[in-house]
């Protein structure tokens, strides 16, 4: 069985995606595991922050790399 962590900042959204057609199949079947994980368990400071200030003053969001790196290295542990 293969297994596939997806880091996300809104796991919950991933959750309909991956349970429908070629990939619930392949779930059903025992050929591929997925794990969904919050990368806001992994944030900084008391509101769990994941994103930092944009650079060049366009629109978007800029991941902070502390809490991919910490949930990356946990997920190493297991």
């Amino acid at each position: 069985m293969h297994r596939i962590d997806i880091i996300s900042v809104q796991p919950k959204l991933m959750e309909s995606p991956l349970s429908h057609s070629i990939v619930q199949r392949a779930k059903d079947k025992g050929i591929v595991e997925i794990v969904l994980h919050d990368l806001k368990q992994f944030g900084l400071g008391k509101y769990k922050q994941v994103d930092d200030t944009v650079y060049g003053g366009g629109a978007g969001m800029v991941i902070r790399c502390e809490p991919v790196f910490d949930c990356i290295n946990a997920l190493k542990a297991e």
